[in-house]
């Protein structure tokens, strides 16, 4: 007679099965889901504050060249040459730095001349900000 050997009962060890899987993927799921709009409209307005910031830096340079030549610029590039702005500004909104919009008006000089020159500068996007007004706007 053959004698059978008495090994302890093997266990597996400890294990998640496919449905806890599964609620945990679900969960993770949903979390991303309730993130991902949240991190686009916060990324939305540092774009917002970043040409708010721009544009403001834009406008004092083309008023302090304006002070120092007694004419305002004839154009954005004039001011990078004169050493006002490092290089144009890239937009944050359209992520280029030749889509600026720029106003431009006569500027008196003595007697009847006048001469063309930027007196402000805008975003060239044509979206819509968080506040309702579009960029080309502000």
């Amino acid at each position: 007679m053959m004698r059978r050997c008495n090994h302890p009962e093997r266990r597996d060890p400890p294990a998640f099965s496919l449905l806890e899987m599964m609620m945990v993927l679900t969960l993770i799921l949903i979390a991303a889901s309730i993130a991902q709009p949240i991190y686009q409209n916060i990324m939305l307005r540092a774009r917002e504050a970043a040409l708010r910031d721009t544009l403001y830096s834009m406008r004092v340079m083309i008023d302090r060249f304006t002070l120092d030549n007694k004419r305002p610029p004839e154009s954005l590039d004039e001011m990078v040459e004169k050493g006002y702005l490092g290089d144009v500004p890239i937009d944050p909104i359209t992520r280029s730095n030749e889509g600026w919009q720029v106003e431009t008006e006569d500027f008196p000089l003595a007697g009847n001349e006048s001469v063309l020159g930027i007196v402000n500068a805008h975003s060239g996007s044509d979206q819509t900000s968080l506040e309702g007004t579009p960029y080309s706007s502000w």
